[in-house]
């Protein structure tokens, strides 16, 4: 949290962070928040997997994000210092607890931002909470037919093995052993997702193949699909330069219908 703090003050941009506890789950979970009371459009962003909040920080040091718009960066449960190592493997449950904590926070006019394995969850949260209103996906790994399997994640589930696995790298293994189980539990949903999506994917992607776009393309009925030329999957933190415009533009059209 320290080292957090101690960059944003570098860059002259005020910083919080805070925890959501969830007594029931015995969890706590960690969002760092770039905010005031004037503004009323409000970002939330969902890491993918293995990953933290700091992903995200070339959006919340981005000089028009920050005059405009209220962010909010949230640890996934596994992750960074949200019950570090220990997996919540429901796509279900984890969108439920950000709801919460979207609720909690009284944020309305939310644009959920998810990438990789964080896109399905800030749409399944789209999905749950009324005040979400636009889900951005980027490079997200929603199609439950079109999984990729690596062997590398193998050796996050084998006993003898498991224990040579950084923590970050089992949870991450842990949550792709059922990923395409869990999302073939919300599936039927997404026809129930009346809001703006915006599926952004780079066209050589490596890690969650590109045509996970055709299922965004026959899931939702309010879609759009940006494909970014000869990009891979890291474009949510490599490229931000790319995805911020298509941000601004969606802030301002929720600015105007408000």
């Amino acid at each position: 949290d320290q080292d957090i703090q101690q960059k944003f003050k570098e860059v002259e941009i005020e910083s919080k962070i805070s925890y959501f506890k969830v007594d029931s789950l015995d969890l706590k979970i960690r969002i760092q928040s770039i905010k005031s009371d004037a503004k009323n459009v409000n970002l939330v962003f969902i890491h993918g997997a293995p990953s933290s909040l700091s992903t995200w920080e070339g959006y919340l040091t981005d000089a028009t994000l920050v005059a405009t718009t209220n962010m909010y960066a949230i640890d996934r449960p596994g992750y960074g210092y949200s019950n570090f190592g220990t997996a919540m493997t429901s796509i279900d449950e984890q969108s439920q607890i950000i709801s919460a904590i979207i609720n909690e926070k009284k944020l309305n006019n939310v644009i959920a931002i998810g990438s990789s394995y964080g896109g399905p969850i800030a749409a399944r949260v789209g999905f749950l909470n009324a005040n979400v209103k636009a889900v951005v996906l980027i490079s997200p790994a929603i199609d439950p037919n079109n999984e990729k399997d690596f062997w590398a994640s193998r050796l996050t589930q084998w006993k003898v093995t498991r224990w040579l696995v950084p923590a970050a790298y089992r949870v991450a293994g842990d949550e792709k052993k059922v990923h395409a189980k869990e999302l073939a539990l919300i599936e039927n949903d997404w026809k129930n997702v009346h809001i703006p999506i915006l599926h952004i994917h780079g066209d050589i992607d490596d890690i969650v193949p590109y045509e996970n776009i055709e299922y965004s393309k026959e899931k939702f009925q309010h879609v759009e699909v940006i494909s970014i030329s000869e990009k891979g999957h890291e474009i949510s933190y490599k490229n931000t330069e790319l995805i911020i415009p298509y941000l601004i533009e969606l802030i301002n059209q929720i600015k105007v219908g408000n």
